[in-house]
C-alpha cells in the first residue's frame, strides 16, 4: 500500500514488482489523475487512519512525504504496523526538522541533489497542502519508531 499516494508514482513502481497494490489518498483529483495513468492499482479515496482496511492486509505499507500531514506520529506508525502482515515491511520517507549537525549536513546534500534532479527532470507541483516547518525532529521520529516497535 502507498499511503498518501498523490499522483501514484510510488504505487505504479510498486505495481511493477508485486501483483496487488493499493494507493490511498484523501484528494479525489490526484486519484483521478493517477487512475488515468495506471488502472492496475486499486485506488482508494480516504484517510489511512480511518479507512476500514483489514488488519495485516499488506505485505508493504509505504509512505513518501505524508507522515507530517497526519495528526499523531505514534498513532500513525502504529496504524501502519497494524496494516502490515507479519514479516512485512513499513517503509517511510518523511520530512522532519533537523536538530543535530549530521542531519544539517544531510539536508545540505539533499538540497544539492534536489537542485540537480529538478534541473534534470523538471519541476513537479503537488496538490497537497504545504506543511512547514515539519512538526517533529528526526530525534522525535526515531523515538516514536522505537516506542511503536518498528525498529
Amino acid at each position: 500500500m502507498d499511503v498518501g499516494t498523490g499522483n501514484g508514482l510510488l504505487a505504479a513502481e510498486l505495481r511493477r514488482a508485486v501483483p496487488n497494490v493499493t494507493g490511498i489518498d484523501c484528494d479525489s483529483t490526484v486519484l483521478d489523475s493517477a487512475r488515468l495513468e495506471d488502472d492496475s492499482v486499486r485506488w482508494v479515496q480516504g484517510g489511512v487512519m480511518s479507512h476500514p482496511f483489514e488488519l495485516g492486509a499488506f505485505d508493504v505499507v509505504a509512505s513518501v512525504a505524508t507522515m507530517h500531514h497526519l495528526p499523531d506520529l505514534e498513532a500513525t506508525l502504529l496504524r501502519f504496523a497494524e496494516l502490515t502482515a507479519p514479516g512485512g515491511v513499513v517503509a517511510v520517507v518523511g520530512l522532519a526538522r533537523t536538530s543535530r549537525l549530521p542531519e544539517v549536513l544531510l539536508h545540505g546534500f539533499g538540497a544539492v541533489q534536489h537542485a540537480y534532479l529538478r534541473r534534470r527532470l523538471g519541476f513537479w507541483e503537488h496538490s497537497a497542502p504545504m506543511v512547514w516547518p515539519p512538526e517533529h525532529t528526526y530525534a522525535e521520529v526515531r523515538r516514536a519508531v522505537s516506542t511503536v516497535g518498528l525498529e
